[in-house]
């Protein structure tokens, strides 16, 4: 694939189950065991049992490794897995790595997978703590002095110049929030069903590091949640209607770095997200018009935001006002704010219910699902569509 014509994947793929545990904040149970039943869930929703699987994906930031699970989830023989970096960047990543491996036959049935007890076990929101040396911690470097040790305060960097430059305030982020928060409350599998919030609310939360609020940040959470790719030949006789991959992308931009990109020429934007917003229009052949539901990864209100932006949903800018004005349905299950913050693989599943027609806030008529990863990090994204 190169970012300047589009690549042959499109349609020879499909999602065909997907399997999650419940999303709390004390599991009491370990990762593995949780990548376990999420993967033996995902496969009962397909028709298809351990047996039938030759391929695993995760995150490079997992403690449950590709052989490990395989053996304690009862899985044979693997001819192909794979691991994909940078965090919440990697989610869509993973089922491109299991598309491309159904595409060129060297697996037949591909399982991606992460699971972690996020909140009762390591926590990202605490930052950057006993690591090794790196490269990465290396550029890290140039920020810690200063007291940007967490992602929050690394995000409200590029948050801040956002509201600067197109004359905004922090009740911009809000709107995001409130509709997040609004979708989850209708959500029984959601961490906050039934409490939706308002504006006020937003405003009253405590600043995090300004111009963030609480309720800007994503939720910690523990939980696992497995996704089923097989080819979408196969995908048409199983148990569930397949959620085609339409398109698949991983994007980086020039002066890419881990969450603290500010040498770039301008904050206000999220080059990695254009890199992937330009290759799945372009191997699609799709439009922002031709969506019906976004599930854009939230891990902090303005990155959702930009991310509508990059994609041409709006012009820089505008974003507070598209969402505000319920323009395309968003974060449908709830999103990591309201739902659970599982990396974005639970994003991608509410995608495939929604191309299923069993989202619990479902968008009629829904045809066309475009999901994202992680922002702030090279990224990835999704485009999922109905069997012809």
């Amino acid at each position: 694939m190169s970012v300047r014509m589009a690549d042959s994947l499109g349609g020879k793929a499909a999602v065909a189950g997907i399997g999650a545990t419940e999303f709390s904040k004390d599991s009491g149970r370990s990762e593995l065991r949780l990548a376990v039943e999420a993967v033996h869930a995902a496969l009962d929703d397909a028709g298809l049992t351990p047996a039938d699987v030759d391929g695993l994906v995760t995150f490079t930031m997992d403690t449950s490794p590709e052989i490990t699970v395989a053996q304690a989830a009862g899985i044979g023989e693997l001819s192909f897995f794979s691991r994909v970096h940078y965090g919440g960047g990697a989610a869509c990543a993973t089922v491109q790595q299991a598309a491309l491996a159904v595409a060129c036959g060297v697996a037949d049935v591909v399982v991606c997978y992460r699971a972690f007890n996020e909140r009762s076990g390591r926590r990202f929101g605490s930052g950057v703590q006993r690591r090794e040396p790196t490269a990465e911690g290396a550029a890290l470097g140039w920020n810690l002095p200063f007291g940007l040790l967490t992602p929050a305060s690394w995000v409200a960097m590029a948050a801040r110049r956002y509201l600067h430059t197109y004359g905004l305030t922090p009740e911009a982020f809000g709107h995001v929030a409130v509709v997040d928060r609004r979708h989850a409350a209708r959500n029984p599998a959601a961490y906050f069903h039934g409490k939706p919030i308002t504006l006020a609310d937003h405003a009253a939360s405590r600043w995090i590091v300004e111009p963030l609020r609480l309720l800007d940040c994503c939720q910690e959470t523990d939980g696992g949640q497995a996704i089923v790719v097989t080819s979408a030949e196969r995908a048409r006789d199983l148990r569930r209607p397949p959620a085609v991959i339409v398109a698949a992308a991983q994007g980086a931009g020039r002066a890419q770095e881990q969450m603290t990109s500010f040498y770039r020429d301008d904050l206000t934007g999220l080059p990695e997200m254009g890199v992937v917003a330009r290759q799945l229009w372009r191997t699609s052949g799709l439009a922002p018009c031709d969506v019906d539901v976004a599930i854009l990864y939230d891990h902090f209100t303005p990155f959702v935001l930009m991310q509508l932006e990059e994609f041409g949903f709006c012009a820089p800018g505008e974003a507070a006002d598209f969402v505000a004005a319920d323009a395309l349905p968003l974060n449908t299950h709830g999103g990591q704010l309201g739902e659970a913050y599982l990396h974005g693989m639970n994003g991608i599943a509410e995608a495939v219910r929604q191309i299923r027609g069993t989202s619990v806030n479902q968008v009629p008529g829904a045809a066309t699902s475009l999901v994202t990863a992680g922002t702030g990090v090279p990224t990835s994204g999704l485009l999922l569509g109905r069997a012809g």
